[in-house]
């Protein structure tokens, strides 16, 4: 079992599709181990954007993504199952929303490209945040959750439908 954090950005806030993206992850097998909103202040987001993030795609970039993500209330949500880092990445799509696949979380809810957002100045307004790898995922989930908010629990259905 592994855990990865996932943060419905204000975007996704403001359109309404909390439950429509939440309800993809649990259709998927995916469970809920934490689940909150929160909005958050500049401080907290620059935990979650953190300076090697300066380092890899630049100051600017980071500040425009901690401004993005500091604009409204943000979902985080902390989900788990089988390589479940792995299968939320597929289903969120591309970072870039024009090129996310039709029937990713993107893919169908988001159009924005890379070039937009640059000549608007603007982060990638792209719905969601998923984490990139099993150990970031534990990383991230500290910054949005303590251990009390997390909840690992097996359904008592699953011996019909998947052995955790």
């Amino acid at each position: 079992m592994e855990k990865s954090l996932v943060l419905l950005k204000p975007d996704a806030v403001d359109r309404g599709l909390i439950g429509e993206i939440i309800t993809r992850f649990e259709r998927a097998g995916l469970k809920i181990a934490g689940l909150k909103m929160v909005w958050p202040k500049k401080e907290h987001a620059a935990k979650h954007y953190t300076e090697d993030l300066a380092v890899r795609r630049g100051q600017a970039v980071r500040d425009l993504m901690i401004e993005m993500l500091t604009s409204g209330p943000i979902v985080a949500v902390a989900l788990e199952g089988v390589e479940a880092v792995d299968q939320v990445r597929k289903m969120i799509g591309a970072t870039e929303p024009k090129s996310a696949a039709p029937g990713t979380i993107r893919g169908d809810f988001a159009h924005v490209s890379f070039k937009h957002a640059d000549a608007k100045k603007m982060g990638v307004y792209n719905l969601v945040h998923a984490s990139g790898s099993p150990e970031e995922a534990v990383e991230e989930i500290k910054v949005w959750f303590s251990e009390d908010e997390l909840h690992g629990h097996t359904p008592g259905y699953t011996k019909h439908t998947i052995a955790y």
